[in-house]
């Protein structure tokens, strides 16, 4: 899952950045309110961390700008102001959730998967399938109980296809969704990793759709 994090503080950034990237999502990171709005507007995130005091321009005037123009991408706000009413104006304003700093960052990541799981509507972090288990918490499968090793982008794919299980995905969607905003996406390589995971995962729970693409049966 692609998170944008929009975050001023150098070293929090990072901090968050390594906590939710070793949970296998895609990170990109911005430090000014200006290339937040732009981003968070103009790419295909799964979710945003917005930091409400951030330079050039605050999260709450970013936040309004994107829920008016349309953009439904769930969004966490980090807040350094302690008053009950900033946190108000933030879920006001369209935020899903909030967190005050100081914070700590296990409950930071816990909150990104439980937002994750909201917008999916997936009332579980463990999906199970024919055998598969696979732990959205952590990014990790078994299959009739034998752990099963996959790799970061295959865990990319295929927690991509679980959140939008019963939606048929393309190779471009998937593409977007698992590479970086200055990465090499080519879609050629989804279906190299497709048949990864059907090696290691069964045949049976992926679908193709020829020419359209990919998607896991909703339960």
């Amino acid at each position: 899952m692609r998170i944008l994090l929009a975050e001023d503080e150098v070293v929090l950034s990072d901090q968050i950045r390594k906590l939710l990237a070793a949970e296998g999502r895609i990170v990109d990171v911005v430090h000014d309110g200006q290339e937040a709005c732009f981003r968070g507007a103009t790419e295909p995130y799964d979710m945003i961390i917005l930091d409400i005091g951030l330079p050039l321009r605050d999260g709450i005037s970013i936040l309004k700008e994107w829920r008016s123009t349309g953009v439904a991408t769930p969004v966490l706000i980090l807040t350094a102001r302690d008053g009950w009413s900033d946190r108000v104006d933030g879920l006001d304003a369209g935020a899903d959730d909030y967190l005050t700093k100081p914070f700590h960052l296990p409950e930071l990541a816990a909150r990104v998967r439980a937002t994750l799981r909201r917008s999916a509507g997936l009332s579980s972090p463990l999906f199970e399938r024919d055998g598969v288990v696979f732990d959205t918490r952590h990014g990790r499968a078994t299959l009739n109980g034998v752990p099963v090793d996959l790799t970061a982008q295959e865990v990319a794919v295929l927690s991509y296809l679980i959140h939008n299980a019963g939606r048929l995905i393309s190779r471009t969607e998937l593409s977007d969704h698992i590479y970086e905003y200055d990465g090499d996406r080519d879609s050629n390589t989804i279906a190299v990793f497709i048949n990864r995971l059907r090696k290691k995962l069964g045949p049976d729970l992926i679908l193709t759709t020829r020419g359209r693409g990919y998607m896991i049966d909703a339960a």
